[in-house]
């Protein structure tokens, strides 16, 4: 993408607005095209609903009412149906309503950020590019095990049922239609859900990338007024991102805990007889939901992180432009012989010897010392001030201003816990 960029900005700008059949977003309009959820028109937009109702609501109504098989044997049954019809409808529906808000709203374009990456560097162009061209891949990843585990559920389901399960007309016919249209069902409310997931992680990630971009400000000559332009550009940007997912964030998060307890509620009742013919289908629902979840509140808690992680940037570049000037009246000294006094089992990078940081460092958050080379044109008093607004205005991800970082993550793990606990209280009798 950055290849094709126009060298004049402002034509860049217009050439990025404009949607036309052989950008970036080829693919993904392609994808939703498939899908049944692009509104680019009238007609897409009625087939798109049309797509919606039948798979998202009334095949799993049909499928719930006509084929439960109340008089199957022990292996047929379907006790735990309804949670799992329940559960993937209204995780779908609140994916689907959103997609459509966010597309119809802002454009596909917009909405990806895509108009915006004319201001940035060339590697986020680049690096934002492969994430892009990535994204559906990421999707199939999540969706084709548990499509391939789903498929041979009900493959077994109406091949060894056939003759107990409701039909109309010829048996093989008729459940070779149920099943497919189950399936299609399936793997439509799936993938819409982890479509909607997999863009807020892309989004994240974009933000990611600028991070680190501009993490480069503190080992060059720079301007205190340029530096804060661009923080104010990323945290604009962070909240407009927290604007537009925090009503999925939370109505996901709620619908997700309801059905997790739901499930437990009804799997460890004392009549409930558990095997993998009745609570195979329910387990996978479960992982479908708890993965989806997973990506939103690893890919929100990893922004915040490293939006947080400018505070201790901005410090440490703080302090070694500090530490390298010297007071009025005072002799020069010479930095290398200082820090080697001060710090002998540490390197002149800031590293110790023998020691791996390993992969959990980047430009960041690690433990290198930063060569100062704002001490000749910036002032104490200004780097004092440009510490103290990271230190109040740290941003990232939130949620009706809540952040969400590893504390919130904490919080709701403790709330989670005690919800378990006390159903299994009530439930198997544990205190």
């Amino acid at each position: 993408m950055g290849d094709n960029m126009e060298p004049l900005v402002e034509r860049t700008r217009l050439a990025r607005t404009i949607s036309h059949a052989q950008d970036e977003l080829k693919s993904f309009r392609t994808y939703l095209r498939w899908m049944c959820v692009d509104q680019s028109n009238i007609w897409m937009g009625c087939l798109s609903w049309f797509m919606f109702i039948v798979f998202g609501l009334l095949v799993p109504l049909v499928s719930h009412f006509m084929l439960a098989c109340s008089t199957c044997d022990a292996t047929h049954t379907r006790p735990y149906d309804w949670v799992v019809q329940l559960s993937l409808s209204s995780v779908s529906a609140l994916s689907f309503v959103c997609l459509t808000r966010f597309v119809k709203k802002h454009g596909l374009r917009r909405f990806l950020f895509l108009d915006k990456l004319c201001d940035e560097s060339e590697t986020v162009r680049k690096q934002y590019t492969v994430q892009l061209n990535r994204s559906l891949k990421i999707v199939s990843f999540f969706v084709l095990p548990c499509f391939i585990a789903e498929t041979a559920y009900k493959v077994w389901w109406y091949a060894s049922g056939a003759s107990q399960i409701p039909f109309l007309g010829i048996v093989w016919l008729s459940d070779t239609v149920a099943c497919v249209m189950e399936l299609c069902s399936w793997l439509y409310r799936t993938t819409v859900f982890f479509l909607v997931c997999v863009l807020f992680r892309l989004i994240c990630n974009l933000q990611v990338l600028r991070l680190h971009d501009f993490a480069k400000v503190f080992n060059v000559d720079s301007d205190v007024g340029s530096v804060l332009r661009e923080h104010l550009r990323i945290r604009r940007q962070l909240r407009i991102i927290s604007h537009r997912y925090r009503a999925f964030i939370v109505w996901c998060l709620i619908l997700v805990t309801f059905s997790q307890f739901t499930s437990l509620l009804i799997t460890t009742k004392s009549n409930s007889r558990l095997n993998i013919y009745k609570a195979g289908e329910l387990a996978l629902c479960s992982i479908t939901l708890l993965t989806g979840l997973c990506i939103l509140l690893r890919s929100a808690t990893k922004i915040t992180h490293k939006a947080q992680s400018v505070t201790s940037l901005a410090s440490k570049w703080h302090v070694c432009a500090t530490l390298d000037s010297f007071d009025e009246g005072e002799t020069p000294r010479t930095p290398a012989i200082h820090d080697q006094q001060v710090l002998p089992y540490v390197g002149a990078n800031g590293e110790s010897e023998g020691d791996d940081p390993g992969e959990e460092e980047d430009e960041l958050d690690n433990c290198k010392l930063i060569p100062a080379y704002a001490y000749s044109t910036i002032s104490y008093h200004k780097r004092q001030a440009l510490v103290t607004y990271f230190e109040k205005n740290q941003g990232g991800i939130t949620v009706y201003g809540i952040a969400l970082d590893r504390s919130t993550l904490h919080t709701i793990f403790g709330i989670e816990l005690s919800f378990v606990l006390w159903i299994l209280g009530k439930t198997i009798g544990i205190s």
